[in-house]
C-alpha cells in the first residue's frame, strides 16, 4: 500500500483533542509527551527491565511467578519464563498454561504461537484446533463453542486450585459470549459481551424471522430499479394518512449494493438499480438478504445523506474520538509520580494500566455532516469502534487483517514505531464512475471501504505535526484492512452497513455535482432538507469508554489505542476527474418504460 500524503485532503479533518506517549529508558517511566488532534493514537510505554527475574529459581517458584503473570493478564512475561525453565516437562506444562489463558481472552494467534512451541502431538493439535475455532465463532458464523470451552477447563482445570462447576461440581463457570457495540441510556458507547442466557431479545421479537413479502418482492434479481421520485411519492402518500411506511419502503425493495444512478428526464425521475433479492431479520433485527447475507439499504440513511449535501448541507459527514484534556493530564501526573515506585513485581502491568484506563476516562464523540441521532451516525461510530478492537487485538479481525500487535514481531525495533503518534482513519473507496455519453446513465464501479495510515511527530508542547507518511507497520495494517475489506464486511455486518452508507453517500453527490434532481425536475418532496419524513433515531452517543490493550513483545513494549475517526469527504470524490470515465456501453442499460403505478421493478 502506498503511502498516505495527508496534504491533499481538503475539508474537515476529524479532531482528536490528544494522544499520549509514554517512554522508559530507564527506572519506571521518566517522561510522558502529549499531543493534540490525533485521530488515531497508540501510547507506547517501553519497558525494558520492568521484569528482573532469576531463571535460576527452583521450580515451585518459577511456577509461581508464570501464575502471577497469567492472572494479571501479562502472557508475553509468563510466557518467556515457561520457555526457559530448565526442566523440560515443567516447560511444556506451563506452555500449556499459557496457551490455555491465551485462549480464555480469545488472542489466538498467540495461542498458535504457543502452541508451536509444543511438540507434535495431540496437546499441540487441540491447542491449534481450539484456537482455529475460536476464531470462526468470533468472526461471525458462531462455530460450536463446547470444544474450546472443555480444552480450557483440561487445561486449567482441578481441585484444589482451578475447579470448574461443570466439572468438579464447585468453582468458576465458564459461558459462551456474543460481541457488540451498544449505547446507553446516558450517551457512552462501550464493547458489549452478553450471552441473553435469559432470552430477552426473543421475548421482544428480535428473533431471526422472514420478511413479509410478496413473491415478486422476494424473488432475487440481479438488477432491479427503485424510482426514487414514485418513492418519495407514496411514502408521502402514506404519511398523509398517518400510516406508518411499508418495510419494503423502508428498505428499498431489498437492494444491497447500488451499481447504478439514472435519470430519466422524460419522468422527472432518478433511478437507482442493483443487485436485490428478499431478505429476512437476523438475530438482531438486521435486515439482510436471505442467500447473500447482506444488510438492505435503509431508506432513513438515504434521507439523511441526502440532506447533508442539500444547500445547507456540510457536504461532508464522519465522526471522531477525542481523548479529554483533563484524561491526558491525569494520566501524565499518574505516571511521573509512579517512577519512584520501582519495578513493577508480576501483577503490576494489570494495575498499572487498569489505573491509566481509570485516569485517561472517558472520551468525546464529536459527529458532523449528519444528525448525531441519526442511523447513518450509530453506524459511522460503530464501525469506527470495531476497527479499533480490531486494531488493538480486543476483537478478531479474521486471519488476514492481524492487529497491530500481531504485526510488531515482523518488523525489527527500529521499523515498528519510530514516531510518537499512529493514525488510522475510515473513508470510501471506488475504483471508477462511468458515464453514459449523454450523461444520464451512472456506474459506480469498486465500491469498498479503506483505511488510511499516518504517522505523526510530537513537540514537547504538545504540537502534532503531520509527516504525510506511514511506518512499515502502520501501512500495513492498514493495507491488509483495506483489501481484506469485503470479507470481513461478510463477518461483521457494520462494515457492511458503513459500506452502504458510503454508496448512499454517493449517490447523493452525484446528484448535486451532475445536477441530475434539477435536470429532471425533481424537488425530492418530503426528502427534501425540510421535508415532512421522519426518520427513525437512536439514541446519540456522547462518549465511548476508553479502550485499552496490551502486549509484552522482546521484553519491553507495552502498546495501548486511545481514539479512532471516519471521514466521509464523498463529494470531493465525486469531483475527482481520475474517477470520471466515459462508457458507450452504459448507453444498454436503460430501464425501459417505467411501469404504471410502481416505485421499484426487475429488469427483463
Amino acid at each position: 500500500m502506498p503511502v498516505e500524503n495527508n496534504e491533499h485532503q481538503s475539508g474537515r479533518q476529524p479532531s482528536g483533542r490528544g494522544a499520549a506517549r509514554v517512554s522508559q529508558s530507564s527506572g519506571r517511566v521518566p517522561w510522558i509527551r502529549l499531543a493534540g488532534g490525533v485521530v488515531t493514537a497508540l501510547v507506547v510505554i517501553g519497558l525494558a527491565g520492568w521484569w528482573p527475574v532469576s531463571f535460576a529459581a527452583e521450580a515451585p517458584n518459577l511456577e509461581q511467578q508464570v501464575a502471577a503473570h497469567l492472572s494479571a493478564g501479562e502472557f508475553g512475561a509468563a510466557l518467556d519464563l515457561a520457555v526457559k525453565s530448565p526442566d523440560p516437562a515443567l516447560k511444556l506444562a506451563l506452555i500449556e498454561k499459557v496457551a490455555a489463558a491465551q485462549l480464555q481472552v480469545g488472542d489466538t494467534a498467540a495461542v498458535e504461537a504457543s502452541a508451536n512451541l509444543l511438540p507434535e502431538g495431540p496437546t499441540r493439535q487441540r491447542l491449534q484446533e481450539a484456537a482455529r475455532g475460536r476464531r470462526t465463532a468470533g468472526g461471525g458464523s458462531l462455530a460450536n463453542p463446547q470444544p474450546l470451552i472443555m480444552m480450557i477447563q483440561q487445561l486449567t482445570g482441578g481441585p484444589p486450585d482451578s475447579p470448574w462447576m461443570e466439572a468438579d461440581g464447585e468453582g468458576g463457570n465458564i459461558s459462551w459470549e456474543t460481541n457488540g457495540v451498544w449505547v446507553d441510556p446516558n450517551g457512552v458507547l462501550a464493547r458489549r459481551l452478553t450471552a441473553d442466557q435469559q432470552g430477552h431479545l426473543a421475548a421482544l421479537g428480535l428473533r431471526s424471522r422472514a420478511a413479509g413479502l410478496n413473491k415478486d418482492m422476494a424473488a432475487a434479481s440481479t438488477l432491479r430499479f427503485v424510482s426514487l421520485a414514485r418513492l418519495e411519492k407514496a411514502v408521502a402518500a402514506r404519511m398523509a394518512k398517518n400510516l406508518p411506511l411499508q418495510e419494503t419502503m423502508r428498505h428499498m425493495a431489498g437492494l444491497s449494493h447500488i451499481q447504478y444512478v439514472i435519470a430519466v428526464p422524460e419522468e422527472n425521475d432518478v433511478l437507482l438499480a442493483g443487485p436485490a433479492e428478499g431478505w429476512k431479520y437476523n438475530d438482531k433485527g438486521i435486515a439482510v438478504g436471505v442467500t447473500n447475507g447482506r444488510p438492505t439499504l435503509h431508506l432513513d440513511d438515504l434521507v439523511t445523506v441526502m440532506r447533508t449535501f442539500s444547500k445547507s448541507g456540510e457536504k461532508i459527514f464522519g465522526c471522531s474520538i477525542n481523548p479529554r484534556k483533563d484524561g491526558l493530564k491525569a494520566v501524565k501526573e499518574y505516571v511521573e509520580a509512579s517512577q519512584k515506585s520501582g519495578p513493577l513485581a508480576p501483577g503490576g502491568t494489570k494495575s498499572f494500566l487498569s489505573d491509566i484506563q481509570q485516569r485517561m476516562g472517558q472520551q468525546d464523540v464529536e459527529i458532523y455532516g449528519v444528525p448525531a441521532n441519526s442511523r447513518v451516525a450509530r453506524i459511522l461510530l460503530a464501525a469506527d469502534y470495531r476497527m479499533k478492537l480490531i486494531g488493538i487485538g480486543k476483537l478478531e479481525g479474521g486471519k488476514a487483517i492481524p492487529s497491530i500487535f500481531e504485526l510488531l514481531p515482523k518488523f525489527a525495533k527500529h521499523e515498528a514505531m519510530p514516531l510518537d503518534a499512529l493514525r488510522w482513519w475510515l473513508t470510501m473507496k471506488y475504483d471508477s464512475i462511468l458515464h453514459s455519453p449523454d450523461r444520464q446513465v451512472y456506474e459506480i464501479r469498486g465500491s469498498s471501504v479503506r483505511v488510511l495510515s499516518e504517522d505523526q511527530f510530537v513537540k514537547a508542547d504538545g504540537t502534532r505535526i503531520q509527516t504525510g507518511k506511514a511506518s512499515p507497520v502502520n501501512q500495513l495494517f492498514a493495507k491488509n484492512f483495506t483489501d481484506n475489506y469485503a470479507e470481513l464486511a461478510k463477518q461483521d455486518l457494520v462494515f457492511a452497513e458503513l459500506q452502504n452508507v458510503f454508496d448512499l453517500g454517493m449517490v447523493a453527490a452525484l446528484l448535486q455535482t451532475e445536477h441530475l434532481a434539477q435536470r429532471v425536475n425533481w424537488n425530492f418532496g418530503s426528502f427534501a432538507e425540510n421535508g415532512a419524513y421522519k426518520a427513525k433515531t437512536v439514541a446519540p452517543a456522547k462518549s465511548v469508554e476508553s479502550v485499552i490493550n496490551h502486549r509484552v513483545y522482546r521484553g519491553s513494549d507495552i502498546v495501548v489505542q486511545v481514539a479512532g475517526g471516519v471521514r466521509a469527504d464523498i463529494l470531493t470524490a465525486a469531483r475527482q476527474p481520475e474517477l470520471h470515465r466515459e462508457s458507450g456501453e452504459l448507453k444498454s442499460v436503460q430501464p425501459g418504460k417505467l411501469p404504471t403505478d410502481r416505485w421499484w421493478w426487475d429488469a427483463k
